[in-house]
């Protein structure tokens, strides 16, 4: 008895040094606003991010050592959750700060202030590439392509850039300018582009006659922003009453934007039948599939090349394996990685690939692209040339239109 006596004596003299010495050890574990933005950027890569090997590293390990590294400031802790990223090797997967966090919601918001270029980082060559000039932008008058690198902005190599910094400093007030180098089949080129005002109006239609007498509906699409769905089916709406009995819908040099704009313009040209699928990193699949009724069912083409992209090949795919349309022209760019923007606590932010497309038929567009049934290969167009004689991609629509079944009995 006097033992056990004892015992419990000991236990309660004991207890009071753990309590006093968790009271003195609390202010060491108390976690800064530093340390937990980094600690937030690792949850959300460890959460959602797409590839569960992160790059075949031990991911716990990298937080671990990123704690380690001094944060006594924003900048440290911005730096360190850059080096953490950048341990995966995917460029899609970006770190934004505050103002990047803010300026990226200006590329869906219908006007930009830049030189009006579309940008990606290769994902083989690791390269600034131009995607697509916006239609009308002062980087399309100054002759810049689909496909060219961008080596330079204003002395400052784009290898020293994130994605985000080199879009940042094409940006700028109207009226000023920005020198470019830029390469194209291994020469680089220097190009000085004056920026300006950017109203991306994104859709224009006109209905047009064919050599046999159909009348086509042309629409081009530039951009899947948040106006798209109800201008294209304004377009359509309006071609339907001036007699169209054929489209053309041209994405050509449409980098993408807004995934929902492309399904449910999608869902404008199919009654029914899958979207696109999405798969995650456990390889669940989700989709979006077509309901309710088409605004039209009329023959359809559409138009395609290299710059077309993201949420354009999403839309070409889908029209593709549902039989819904012909695809004509180039293959096109293969970016098929579904990027979803988080917020950080302080205001800051990432892009984090969590999801990857495949078409209705299971195809992976990443890194292959859109295959045309029509491949049609073309030279740089002037904008007054898009669409007409000069166009071979839109000749080759027209005709393969115009031998449709069903408008050469309506022609009759």
């Amino acid at each position: 008895m006097m033992s056990k006596r004892i015992f419990q004596i000991g236990v309660l003299l004991v207890m009071p040094i753990l309590l006093a010495l968790g009271i003195w050890t609390q202010p060491a574990t108390a976690i800064t606003e530093e340390q937990r933005v980094v600690v937030e950027a690792w949850r959300i890569v460890n959460r959602a991010y797409l590839d569960d090997t992160f790059n075949h590293q031990n991911w716990s390990a990298v937080r671990q050592q990123a704690l380690k590294q001094p944060l006594d400031n924003p900048e440290s802790a911005y730096t360190t959750v850059e080096k953490m990223l950048a341990s995966l090797n995917e460029p899609f997967t970006r770190f934004l700060r505050p103002e990047q966090y803010r300026s990226l919601q200006v590329n869906t918001s219908g006007e930009l202030t830049g030189v009006g270029l579309q940008i990606a980082l290769n994902p083989k060559t690791g390269q600034l590439e131009v995607v697509a000039p916006i239609a009308g932008s002062p980087a399309e008058k100054a002759g810049i392509q689909s496909r060219d690198r961008i080596l330079k902005i204003d002395g400052i190599p784009t290898t020293q850039l994130t994605l985000d910094e080199a879009a940042a400093k094409m940006r700028g007030p109207a009226g000023s300018k920005v020198m470019l180098i830029v390469e194209r089949d291994g020469s680089p080129k220097e190009i000085q582009v004056a920026r300006d005002r950017i109203a991306v109006n994104p859709v224009v239609a006109q209905l047009q006659t064919s050599p046999s007498g159909a009348e086509i509906g042309y629409i081009r699409l530039i951009q899947f922003n948040a106006n798209a769905t109800a201008e294209v089916a304004h377009a359509i709406a309006n071609l339907e009453k001036q007699g169209a009995n054929a489209y053309i819908l041209d994405l050509r040099n449409n980098p993408g934007g807004l995934l929902q704009s492309g399904i449910e313009i999608a869902r404008l040209w199919l009654d029914e039948g899958t979207i696109v699928y999405t798969v995650n990193r456990q390889g669940i699949q989700g989709n979006f599939e077509a309901f309710g009724s088409a605004l039209t069912h009329d023959p359809l083409v559409v138009l395609v090349d290299r710059g077309t992209a993201s949420a354009s090949e999403i839309l070409a795919g889908a029209l593709q394996d549902n039989g819904r349309a012909k695809i004509v022209g180039e293959k096109t760019f293969g970016k098929g990685l579904i990027q979803s923007l988080f917020e950080l606590s302080d205001g800051s932010g990432m892009a984090v690939t969590v999801a990857k497309y495949e078409t209705p038929s299971h195809r992976d567009i990443h890194k292959q692209g859109i295959v045309p049934d029509l491949n049609v290969a073309t030279d740089r167009l002037s904008r007054d040339q898009i669409a007409t004689a000069a166009d071979p991609q839109y000749l080759a629509a027209v005709e393969l239109l115009s031998n449709t079944p069903a408008i050469a009995k309506s022609d009759k």
